[in-house]
This record gives C-alpha cells, sequence and structure tokens, in this order.
C-alpha cells in the first residue's frame, strides 16, 4: 500500500508530505483546491509521462517522493528483476525528480534508476481510475481487457501470441515468394547484372584504404624523397660535415678512453654507445624507404583509376567497399531466394497451414474461455449495479468472431439496459455520465480480487452521481477497501463520511502566491469539512448537525 507521498514544486503545491493508512481514504476540498494535482504526482512518481509545466511557477524542478509497503510477491519479483532490493522492513521508495528541461532523474530505494523501471513497476502498486477510464468504456475495443481480467490464463494467451506472431511471419514471407512469373524475371535480370558488375569488380575489404594511401604517398614523393634525405644525411654526414651515428659513435669512445680514470663514466659511455646503434639502425630504415620511392608513374594512373571505378560503383551500391560487398551478399540470397521460390513457396505454404490451425486452434480455446466468463462476469456486474442503485439494470457481453488479431478472434462489447424492458444496447448510446461512473466501479469491484495490487485510487468516481446512489458508491469502495486499500477523490459528503480516513486540501494565498496544503481531519475537522460540503460557505449548526450524523451513522455500519 502507499505508506508516505512527499511532493515538491508541483503546480501551486509548493512542499506536502502526507502519511496514509490501510483501509478506506478520502480526499475532499474546494473545486481547485488542488485534489488533482496529487492524483497527477502520484502518476508521475509511477513513471507516467510528465510536463515542466507540472513545475511550480519560479521553481527550477519539481519532485515527489512515495513509500510503499507490504508488497506483493508479484511486486517484489518484479523489484528484484530490475536488480533493486527492498528496505529490510519490506519497504520501497520510488522518487522522481523532474527538470526544467522535462528531463527526470529517479531512484527506487536510493538506487539511481529510469523511467522505464518505474513503469515496470507502478502497475503492480497502484491502479488509478479516473473520470478518463470511465469514459474508456465507451470504447468497446477496452471490453476485451476487462473481460480477460476475469481470469484468462495467462500462458494460454503467451500460447496464442506465440503461435499468431509466427504465423504472420511465415505468411509474408509466403506472401514475398508469391510474385507474379513477369515481376520474377524482372527481378532476376536485375539482380545477375548487379551481381555480375560487383563480381567482376573483384572487390576486397579495406582495399580503398590502402589505395588512398598509395596515391596520396605517390602523388607527395618528391617532399618524401626530401625529407628523407635530409634525415638521412643528419643520421650519416655529407661531404663536409660529420653525422649524427659518427658523432655519437665518437662520444661514446671518448668516454670509454676517460672512464680508465672516472669508472662512473662507464654507464653514460654505454648509454651513448646504444644510442649511436639505434641512430645506425635508422639511418638502415631510411634506406628501406627511399627504395619504396621509386615507382613507375604508369602506377599512379592504375591507382586513379581504380578508385574512380570504386567511386562509380558505390554511388549504385553504397558508397564504401564494405557496403558493396554487404550489397553483393544480400543480392546472391535475394536471386536464389527467387530462383528457389517454387521449391520455398511450398514449404512455406506447408508450415503457413500448419501456423494456422495451431493459432486458430488457441484461439478457439481462448474463445471458449471467453464465453463462459461473459456469464458469469454479466451476472456479478449486474449484481454491484443493482446495489449501486440501478435496479432495472440488465449488463450483457455480447461476443462476436472476428478474424485472427493479437488478441483471438473475439470481439467483445457491453451492453447495457437500465429500464426495465429495454433490450440491451451498447454503453456508449444508453449510459449517462453517473452511470458510466457506477459501471466502473461494479466493474472494478468484480475485478478487484483477482489481481494483488496493494492500492485502487478513485478520481472523483462519484461524477454525476448523488442521494442514496452516493451512499451506495461509498459503501462499495468501503466494502473493496477490506481486502487492499481505497483512496478516493470526492466532492460527496455521503462518501466521504464512510471513509475510515479523511484528508482535506486546501489552498491559500500568501504573499501574492497560491500554497496548497493537505492535513489529515480529526473527528472535529471531519465534521466541520462535511458541514462545508453539504451546506457550502456558510456552516450553520444544523450542517455540523447532519455531518455528525453521517458519522455516526457511518460508524454504526461497522458494528
Amino acid at each position: 500500500m502507499l505508506s508516505q507521498l512527499y511532493i515538491e514544486n508541483i503546480a501551486v503545491i509548493e512542499k506536502v508530505s502526507v502519511d496514509f493508512h490501510a483501509g478506506f481514504s478520502a480526499l475532499t476540498g474546494e473545486t481547485g483546491a488542488g485534489k488533482s494535482i496529487l492524483i497527477d504526482a502520484i502518476h508521475a512518481v509511477l513513471g507516467e509521462r510528465t510536463s515542466r509545466d507540472l513545475i511550480r511557477t519560479g521553481a527550477k524542478s519539481a519532485f515527489v517522493s512515495a513509500v510503499f509497503s507490504g508488497l506483493s510477491r508479484r511486486a517484489s519479483d518484479r523489484v528484484a528483476e530490475l536488480g533493486y532490493q527492498l528496505e529490510d522492513d519490506g519497504t520501497l521508495m520510488i522518487q522522481r525528480g523532474i527538470g526544467a528541461d522535462s528531463k527526470s532523474s529517479c531512484r527506487i530505494n536510493g538506487r539511481p534508476a529510469t523511467v522505464s523501471a518505474l513503469k515496470q513497476i507502478g502497475p503492480l502498486l497502484v491502479n488509478i481510475y479516473g473520470q478518463h477510464e470511465s469514459y474508456g468504456l465507451l470504447s468497446p475495443e477496452n471490453h476485451i481487457d476487462y473481460l480477460d481480467c476475469m481470469g484468462l490464463p495467462p500462458d494460454l494467451l503467451e500460447q496464442y501470441r506465440s503461435a499468431y506472431d509466427k504465423m504472420k511471419r511465415v505468411k509474408k514471407e509466403l506472401d514475398s515468394c508469391n510474385m507474379d512469373e513477369s515481376q520474377k524475371a524482372r527481378q532476376i535480370d536485375l539482380l545477375t547484372y548487379q551481381i555480375q558488375e560487383l563480381e567482376a569488380a573483384d572487390l576486397h575489404s579495406g582495399e580503398q584504404e590502402e589505395l588512398n594511401r598509395q596515391r596520396n604517398m605517390y602523388r607527395n614523393s618528391e617532399k618524401i624523397a626530401t625529407s628523407v634525405a635530409a634525415a638521412k644525411e643528419a643520421l650519416d654526414g655529407g661531404e663536409d660535415t660529420e653525422g649524427a651515428v659518427s658523432a655519437v659513435s665518437g662520444a661514446a669512445s671518448s668516454l670509454g678512453e676517460a672512464e680508465q680514470y672516472l669508472p662512473d663514466l662507464h654507464a653514460l659511455a654505454e648509454r651513448l654507445q646504444g644510442i649511436s646503434y639505434d641512430l645506425d639502425d635508422c639511418s638502415s630504415e631510411l634506406r628501406g624507404y627511399s627504395a619504396q620511392l621509386e615507382y613507375d608513374p604508369g602506377e599512379l594512373d592504375k591507382i586513379e583509376a581504380r578508385l574512380d571505378s570504386l567511386y562509380r560503383l558505390g554511388l549504385k551500391y553504397g558508397g564504401s567497399v564494405e557496403k558493396m560487398l554487404e550489397y553483393l551478399d544480400k543480392s546472391r540470397k535475394e536471386l536464389e531466394k527467387i530462383q528457389l521460390s517454387g521449391e520455398t513457396a511450398a514449404r512455406l505454404h506447408k508450415e503457413y497451414q500448419s501456423s494456422l490451425e495451431q493459432t486458430q486452434k488457441l484461439a478457439s480455446e481462448i474463445s471458449s474461455w471467453r464465453s463462459k466468463a461473459s456469464a458469469r462476469f454479466a451476472g456479478m456486474v449486474e449484481g454491484e449495479l443493482q446495489f449501486l442503485d440501478m435496479p432495472n439494470v440488465t449488463f450483457h457481453v455480447r461476443q462476436e468472431r472476428c478474424p485472427l488479431n493479437p488478441l483471438g478472434c473475439d470481439k467483445i462489447e457491453f451492453l447495457i439496459s437500465t429500464n426495465a424492458g429495454e433490450p440491451p444496447k451498447p454503453i456508449a448510446k444508453i449510459a449517462s455520465g453517473g452511470e458510466l461512473s457506477r459501471i466502473m466501479l461494479a466493474i472494478k469491484t468484480v475485478l478487484a480480487g483477482r489481481d494483488d495490487v496493494g492500492t485502487l485510487i478513485f478520481d472523483e468516481v462519484d461524477t454525476g452521481v448523488s442521494g442514496a446512489a452516493a451512499q451506495k458508491v461509498g459503501l462499495k469502495l468501503r466494502e473493496v477497501s477490506k481486502n487492499r486499500q481505497v483512496i478516493c477523490v470526492t466532492h460527496l459528503a455521503q462518501i466521504a463520511a464512510l471513509a475510515d480516513h479523511q484528508y482535506l486540501i486546501q489552498k491559500q494565498v500568501r504573499g501574492g502566491r497560491t500554497y496548497t496544503g493537505v492535513s489529515e481531519l480529526d473527528e472535529e475537522g471531519r465534521r466541520r469539512e462535511l458541514a462545508r460540503i453539504i451546506g457550502g460557505t456558510k456552516i450553520t449548526p444544523i450542517t455540523l448537525q447532519n455531518a455528525a450524523e453521517m458519522l455516526r451513522m457511518a460508524r454504526g455500519e461497522d458494528r
């Protein structure tokens, strides 16, 4: 569950720290006080996409930290798979900083992490249901996901997806083989010409680099020869000058004569003698370089012609010799594939039929499971909706066959009738905003025990609901909170009164700046906040009495 949330410089929140508890918690406050900002902050720390617009005006960065306790085995395993460890007390701290450049810095239990890691862990810790998700019920393509949460075996779905991916891959290869004969002949002619042209060029990896090196050397041979000659003369000497080899050798000999009188000179004499040998070796090597500079002028013309030929080939086949060789290898394989396309097509056709049969078999198994789950799901959702003050509702899951796709061969759509005697119709054509909220709550209640996510957050799930229906929504939220933490942003006193804990989100203006704070309410604070929700800004003894009665009744129902 979410134990602690710390927010810094998010929108109108400068600094806020909130300690949450198990059970059912309600967040209340005036419209615009900042309730949705808390939800945005939780989204951010769970790895959802953020914007620099989220940063408080005047601040350079924003920061959110969340501490979770009592993690499920699945969540703990995922944390370990990502290379992180829980604290000794089993808690997990996730932190995210947001800079003005929209870049994020993330940490998991103090160690650097990526946004991707947060996104992998987040769904195993918290599920957030807002108005946007309720309106997601209007899109039938989302309905299959809800139905599959009834317990579709994950290994069955994984087997199907593997078979489906293989079938699509084989089908793509088969289609590439099934070109008409005229197209095949044109492709063979083109590939044959290209292969022959590249083979005739007798390409060798690294050839261009070596040719460029030789060309550069031959073009500058005169400069090189002059420099080499000067260096050699410096080493060997000329007609009127003594070279370095002779000079150093003479110095070594002189010290050799002197060392009989001053033994300390022995080491220096040996060093000079060694240097003279090295200089003599350098002179010998220079003679070898002089030989390299002797070339037939026609050789340079051949190099220029070869480089020009490689350049023109490169314009057609990829620039460098390495890329041209890659193109040649690819063309050979493609030509062989076309020439053997008849045999290949027969093999692929057989493989495709086998893969198709396996995919269809698995899709049928999934479809059969969905057919059985649909009846159970519809009955359970219908029962929850009747409790949520929709007594005449009829809920139906329509299952139709459709072409194979990544989810199987079913088209699933939820149908509903809210009035007795009326046939069920698509939710988009029937449900109001308040009914959508209750349908979503009913679905989440049915699915609540089928996952191990520790925290459910409902953001204004009471939209369009009032009166007795509102109280039943609150009762249902409290029921769900018996086996997991439930946090609900609400504007209704009936729902807030049924919460185990209540937090006031309040906006204040100080020094021309807006500040939002969050505080957990005691009994008197809850009474006054409920009175404000009931009666508005003017709190009277009657509204306070009504608020106290609501709290008393909520506690009475717990006994």
